[in-house]
């Protein structure tokens, strides 16, 4: 599983993205405390999908425990800051548009579902980096250095889990296609103060 370990995103996000986070970073940690939940909810959505997919259930159970306990320490800082959490999460036009390259067939789906969580966690990685990266908040930096580690163990999890079932050689393949399409999306996309 070398090269599956050595799939990185080829699109950076732009400078702009993070000027705007950084001006509205309240409306960032609520949209980062909604992500984390809606991540939490994605990983256990596999087991619930694919219960006989025995190999990679402890690992799904893993993932989402831990993006459930993000979510607690997100909001712990929003609690700080004063923040309530959104009514609702609203759709994330980001996801949708990728999910829509799924494959129909459920094997191929199975596949390019695994792929595409690969690649949002990537994203999350990157993007993560970046809060951490350029925010003046030492505490804050911290944070996210701690929680775009996390983001990079899942990316390559999701990854691995796809090349349990498929040749790996498929995998990278569909990964670099449906990487592609993700660059595009994230491009098309109107700047807001938020992960995706």
């Amino acid at each position: 599983m070398d090269a599956v370990e050595e799939l990185h995103l080829k699109t950076r996000s732009s400078k702009a993205w993070i000027e705007t986070v950084l001006n509205n970073f309240d409306g960032f940690l609520k949209d980062h405390a909604d992500c984390e939940r809606k991540a939490s909810s994605m990983a256990m959505s596999f087991v619930a999908k694919y219960p006989d997919r025995k190999e990679i259930i402890p690992e799904l159970i893993h993932t989402g425990i831990e993006e459930l306990e993000h979510f607690r320490l997100v909001y712990r800082i929003m609690q700080q800051r004063n923040l309530t959490l959104n009514h609702s999460i609203g759709e994330d036009q980001y996801v949708k548009q990728l999910l829509k390259h799924c494959h129909s067939n459920r094997e191929k789906r199975f596949r390019d579902r695994l792929i595409i969580a690969s690649i949002v966690e990537n994203r999350g990685f990157e993007r993560f980096k970046l809060v951490s990266d350029y925010i003046q908040d030492e505490e804050l930096a911290s944070f996210y250095r701690m929680i775009y580690t996390s983001e990079a163990k899942h990316g390559n999890s999701f990854a691995k889990m796809a090349a349990l079932y498929f040749p790996e050689e498929e995998v990278v393949e569909r990964w670099n296609e449906l990487e592609a399409i993700e660059g595009a999306i994230l491009e098309s996309l109107p700047l807001k103060a938020a992960l995706h």
